[in-house]
C-alpha cells in the first residue's frame, strides 16, 4: 500500500457515489439491455451492458472506499473499472454508425459499415486490454515503480483510444458531409442523378426524423467520451501525486458526469427504436431493389 489513503489527498464523496450507483443501475437495468433484447440486438449485451456492468462495479467499489478509504480491494477493483468502463460504450458507436452508413448509403463513406466494426472494434479491444492490464498493473503495485508503469501503460491505453476515436469522429464527419451535399466517394455525380448502372453500394437513403435523432444522439455520445478521454489522458499523464488525478471534482464531472450522460444520451435514442431491428440490413436490399426497377423502368422508356 502506498499511502493510508489509497485516494491520495481525498475520500470518495459518499452521496456522490451512491449517485453514480443509483444512475448506472437505473440505466443499465432498464434500458439499454431491456431496449436492445427487445429488439432481438444482441451486440447491446456486450456493450451497453457490459459498460454499465462495469460502471456500477467501479463506483461501487468508490462507495466502499468512502467507509474504507485504506483498503486496498476496493481501491484495485474501481481503478480498472472506470478506466475501462467506457471503452464497451465506444464499440457501441462504431456498430451503430456502420448501420447509419448502411441505411443511408456506403458510396459516401470511406469504410464500408463491415469493415467500420471489424477496424474500429478490434482498435477498441486492443485498447480495452491494454488499459485493463495498466490498471490491474497499478492497483496491486507495492510501490512507486510498480503504480507509475501501471500509470503508463493505462495511458498508452487511453491516448491509443483518444486516436481511434478522432479517426473516428474524422471519417463519419465526412460522411455526413458527403451524404449532405450528395458527392459520392470516386465519382463526381450526385446519386440522385439518372445512372444506367448500379453496384450493391451505390443508392441513396432516405433521412428521417428517427434518423435524424439517432445521429445528433450519437454525435453527442462520442463528444462526451471524447471529453472524458481527454481528462483521462491529462490524469494519468500528470502522475500519482498531481493536481488532477488528487482533485475528486475533476473525475467526478470529467468522468463520472461524462460516462452518465453518454450512456442516458443512447437510453433516448436507443438504435432498437431508431433504426430497423435488423440494423438497416433489410433496408439496403430494398432500396437497392427499388432503384434497380426504377432504373430498369427509364431504361425501357
Amino acid at each position: 500500500m502506498l499511502r493510508s489513503c489509497r485516494y491520495g489527498d481525498y475520500v470518495p464523496s459518499r452521496g456522490i457515489s451512491y449517485l453514480f450507483v443509483v444512475l448506472f443501475t437505473i440505466s443499465t437495468r432498464y434500458c439499454p439491455p431491456g431496449q436492445g433484447l427487445y429488439a432481438r440486438m444482441w451486440w447491446t449485451i456486450p456493450t451497453f451492458l457490459l459498460a454499465g456492468a462495469l460502471e456500477i462495479l467501479g463506483w461501487s467499489e468508490r462507495l466502499w472506499s468512502s467507509f474504507a478509504p485504506s483498503l486496498d480491494t476496493p481501491y484495485m477493483i474501481q481503478i480498472v473499472c472506470t478506466i475501462i468502463g467506457p471503452t464497451p460504450l465506444v464499440a457501441a458507436n462504431f456498430i451503430i454508425l456502420g448501420a447509419i452508413i448502411r441505411i443511408l448509403g456506403p458510396m459516401y463513406s470511406r469504410l464500408g459499415p463491415r469493415n467500420y466494426s471489424r477496424v474500429f472494434l478490434s482498435c477498441d479491444i486492443i485498447s480495452l486490454v491494454v488499459q485493463g492490464g495498466g490498471g490491474g498493473i497499478a492497483a496491486s503495485a507495492s510501490d512507486l515503480d510498480g503504480a507509475n508503469l501501471g500509470a503508463k501503460i493505462m495511458l498508452g491505453g487511453i491516448i491509443f483510444q483518444l486516436i481511434v476515436i478522432v479517426v473516428y469522429s474524422s471519417l463519419s464527419t465526412e460522411f455526413l458531409f458527403r451524404y449532405f451535399y450528395d458527392r459520392p466517394l470516386g465519382s463526381g455525380v450526385p446519386a440522385n442523378q439518372s445512372q444506367t448502372t448500379l453496384s450493391s453500394q451505390e443508392y441513396r437513403g432516405e433521412m428521417d426524423t428517427k434518423m435524424e435523432i439517432m445521429i445528433g444522439g450519437l454525435c453527442f455520445n462520442i463528444l462526451c467520451l471524447f471529453i472524458r478521454a481527454i481528462y483521462r489522458t491529462i490524469e494519468l499523464a500528470d502522475g500519482w501525486h498531481g493536481r488532477v488525478i488528487n482533485t475528486e471534482v475533476y473525475f467526478n464531472v470529467l468522468d463520472g458526469a461524462m460516462v452518465v450522460l453518454a450512456i442516458y444520451t443512447l437510453n433516448f435514442a436507443h438504435p432498437g427504436n431508431l433504426l430497423d431491428r435488423d440494423m438497416g440490413k433489410s433496408f439496403a436490399k430494398k432500396d437497392r431493389s427499388s432503384m434497380e426497377l426504377s432504373i430498369v423502368g427509364r431504361e425501357r422508356v
